[in-house]
C-alpha cells in the first residue's frame, strides 16, 4: 500500500512539492499540474516524481461531462479527453471523475441521474473519453458517489459490461458508497464484497470516515480518519490484499495542517500495512 494525499502541501518548486511528500511518508500523490499548463512545468513535477520513487496514482477531471448545456458539456468533454491524456504521458494509476449529474450542481443529486437515459448517456461519456484519448498507458475510472452511478461494487460492474473498454477500470471510495443504514452497520461485508467484485480492477482508493448523527431521520456525514466509525484498518487490509502497491489517497481536508495531523492518525493505525 502507498499513502497519499488529494493536497500538493505548501510548495515553491516541483522538487520541494516531492519532497514533501517523502517527508511526510507518502509514497503515492495525485498529480499537482493540469493539462492547461505548461508542458515544462508538467515535465518539471513528472521528474520531481520520478526521482522521489513516488507513483502518481491520480490525474483528476472534477468536471460534469454530462452537463446539461451542450458549451459546459463539450467543454468538460474536451477537458476531459487531456486530462486522460496527461496520465497516460505521466503513466498514472488513473484519471479519475464522477459520472456527472443532470441538474445545476455539478456533483449534486436529482432524481435525473437514475434514469435510463442517464445510464446510456454515463456510459457514452465513459466511451466517447477513451475512445478520444486512446491512450495506452493509463485507464479511465469513476469515482462511485452515493446519488450518481454508480453507487456500489454491483453498479460498478454492471457499468464496466455496459462500457466494453479494456481502458475502463476501478476507482474506489468505499465511504461514498456508504449511503444506507444497512451499509453503514455493515461495513464489514461492504469491504468484502468490493474485494471480491472489483479486486485486481481497482486502480487506486480514496479514504476519509463516515458518522451517523443521532439526528432524524438518518444523517451519514463524512469525516476526517478516527472522527467517524468506518473499519478503516480492515478496508486497507483488503485493498494491501489485492495490490501491495494500492495508492490510499487521504482527501477533503482543508489545510495542511489537517492533512498533516490526520496522515499521522492514519500512519499509527494502518502500522505495517505501508
Amino acid at each position: 500500500m502507498r499513502l497519499g494525499t488529494s493536497s500538493p502541501l505548501a510548495h515553491s518548486s516541483a522538487e520541494e512539492w516531492a519532497e514533501n511528500q517523502i517527508k511526510l511518508g507518502m509514497g503515492a500523490v495525485v498529480f499537482p499540474v493540469q493539462s492547461d499548463e505548461p508542458e515544462a512545468k508538467i515535465i518539471e513535477y513528472k521528474e520531481a516524481a520520478e526521482r522521489h520513487g513516488l507513483m502518481i496514482a491520480e490525474v483528476g477531471i472534477w468536471r460534469n461531462a454530462l452537463s446539461l448545456d451542450p458549451d459546459e458539456r463539450k467543454k468538460n468533454m474536451d477537458y476531459a479527453v487531456e486530462q486522460m491524456r496527461l496520465a497516460d504521458f505521466l503513466g498514472a494509476r488513473c484519471a479519475v471523475n464522477v459520472a456527472g449529474a443532470f441538474g445545476p450542481r455539478w456533483d449534486g443529486h436529482y432524481k435525473e441521474n437514475f434514469t435510463k437515459e442517464a445510464r446510456q448517456q454515463t456510459v457514452k461519456m465513459v466511451q466517447d473519453i477513451i475512445d478520444r484519448a486512446d491512450v495506452k498507458n493509463t485507464y479511465f475510472t469513476l469515482e462511485p458517489m452515493p446519488w450518481m452511478i454508480p453507487t456500489g461494487p454491483a453498479d460498478y460492474v454492471k457499468l464496466l459490461e455496459e462500457v466494453e473498454r479494456d481502458r475502463f477500470l476501478v476507482h474506489l471510495d468505499i465511504i461514498n458508497m456508504t449511503n444506507s443504514i444497512d451499509r453503514y452497520y455493515n461495513a464489514e461485508a461492504l469491504v468484502d464484497e468490493c474485494a471480491e467484485l472489483l479486486g485486481n480492477k481497482i486502480r487506486s482508493c480514496h479514504i476519509k470516515d463516515i458518522h451517523l448523527e443521532e439526528d432524524y431521520t438518518v444523517h451519514l456525514t463524512e469525516c476526517p480518519p478516527g472522527c467517524g466509525e468506518f473499519p478503516l484498518r480492515y478496508y486497507i487490509e483488503k485493498m494491501n490484499e489485492i495490490d501491495p502497491e494500492m495508492p490510499v489517497i487521504l482527501e477533503h481536508l482543508n489545510t495542511d495542517e489537517e492533512y498533516l495531523k490526520y496522515m499521522a492518525y492514519l500512519k499509527k493505525e494502518l502500522d505495517g500495512l505501508y
